[in-house]
């Protein structure tokens, strides 16, 4: 099962910074998970939260303005490179302040990585809760793997055919939601199944139990622990 750091070793350092992926990587993950947004100039922002704890929206805010610590997707992955993995959650719900209903956020980061000629590279996994922000990705750049992030619900193997009759080849569920019919589903419909966020050493191992293909996790040495390795 692949460990993956969520927002980089963030239990240990600030999350989705250079020195949260750095520090993942130092612990030995296979990978990170990091969030993007849009700012004013188009720019990609490593941030979770639409707004900042200061009260400014991401999306108002030109690059220059972003605080020093927040990076831009193309530095952090410049540092991410000797990674395994690197899922790159695409920030966009309804419900933000920066709302792209037009998708041009997804089409900015295929944009990225094509410029760097990466598009190909199997590394990449872009993820998000807005199923057409990906499938949108899913339209721009076939080849580039994409996962369908779900909190739960009462029909979780509904979730798992939904994902794999758009193209995708993932499904995220919260980790409360995991059982191992779900997974045995998934992986029948040739999905892979990467959980989040689980900290905790006796349910990482019964994930890794059941087949899950990988935790997103805020301790990654903690998890590489609980895993033997």
């Amino acid at each position: 099962m692949l460990v993956i750091g969520h927002r980089g070793a963030s239990r240990d350092r600030p999350e989705n910074t250079i020195a949260a992926f750095e520090e993942a990587h130092r612990q030995g993950a296979d990978g990170v998970e990091l969030d993007v947004r849009r700012t004013a100039d188009g720019a990609l922002a490593c941030s979770h939260d639409d707004t900042l704890p200061d009260g400014r929206v991401v999306v108002e805010l030109l690059a220059a303005d972003l605080p020093e610590e927040m990076p831009l997707l193309g530095a952090v992955l410049e540092v991410c490179r000797p990674l395994s993995v690197v899922n790159i959650e695409i920030k966009n719900w309804p419900d933000d302040k920066d709302f792209d209903a037009e998708e041009h956020l997804a089409g900015a980061v295929v944009a990225l990585l094509d410029d760097r000629g990466e598009l190909a590279d199997r590394r990449y996994l872009i993820s998000g809760f807005h199923l057409p922000t990906i499938d949108r990705v899913h339209a721009l750049a076939p080849g580039l793997p994409t996962a369908w992030l779900v909190i739960g619900n009462d029909d979780m193997l509904g979730l798992v055919d939904r994902a794999a009759a758009h193209g995708h080849v993932a499904i995220h569920p919260h980790h409360a939601f995991v059982t191992e019919n779900l997974v045995d589903h998934a992986h029948g419909a040739g999905l892979a199944v990467n959980t989040w966020t689980c900290d905790d050493p006796d349910r990482i191992r019964w994930l890794a139990e059941v087949g899950v293909d990988g935790v997103v996790t805020d301790v990654p040495a903690v998890a590489l622990a609980a895993l033997g390795r």
